[in-house]
């Protein structure tokens, strides 16, 4: 059998609720074997616009929040080839890696209208089918499709969390439960992330 993969990457600095909610929806709706959390090294859209948390701690998050989650896992390929983290080529090396596979390559619906500006996006519509995470009422971008891209859509619960509330969040102490799954917010507390190292 076809083995179906899903690719949903991100800085996740910190992965939170929503990112689950997405992953195994997508998951669901499209019967995919595993979806990967594509932890990114340095992501290029984001280069010096903020300092990011170091790529293992981020990791490490991923890792701690699907650990019980079937068929969700935490990916390190963007982290073991180093420097800047491009799509395009996570998904050549899942592609050599996976000869057999089909490729999903999962976004939010605000992504999908700027995939264009993306490093060597025609190869990505070869690579792989784009999955457009839908907010309840929300359609994706009409011109995807006209340009030569597979695309499937998922519409999932509209949950209003943002890595960047959450690091605030923990910076004043706030609380994290619930927004993060409990295995992250032990670790954010063990670590000191996103606060000093006061958590």
């Amino acid at each position: 059998m076809v083995e179906r993969i899903g690719v949903f990457g991100g800085t996740f600095d910190p992965i939170h609720v929503g990112h689950l909610v997405a992953a195994v929806n997508c998951r669901h709706s499209l019967g995919l074997d595993r979806v990967i959390l594509m932890v990114a090294n340095e992501p290029w859209q984001k280069v010096g616009a903020r300092r990011l948390s170091p790529a293992l701690d981020r990791l490490d998050l991923v890792e701690a929040c699907v650990q019980d989650v079937e068929g969700l896992e935490a990916g390190r390929i963007e982290i073991d080839r180093g420097g800047l983290s491009y799509t395009v080529d996570t998904l050549r090396a899942l592609t050599l890696a996976h000869p057999t596979a089909k490729l999903f390559l999962i976004v939010g619906w605000d992504v999908a209208s700027s995939l264009e500006s993306w490093e060597r996006w025609e190869d990505l519509r070869e690579l792989a089918t784009l999955v457009v995470v839908n907010r309840p009422g929300s359609t994706p971008p009409v011109s995807l499709s006209a340009s030569g891209w597979r695309v499937e859509s998922v519409d999932v619960p509209n949950l209003d969390i943002s890595s960047t509330d959450l690091r605030q969040r923990a910076l004043h102490g706030q609380p994290l439960e619930y927004l993060i799954p409990a295995g992250g917010v032990e670790l954010i507390r063990a670590r000191g992330l996103y606060c000093g190292g006061e958590c």
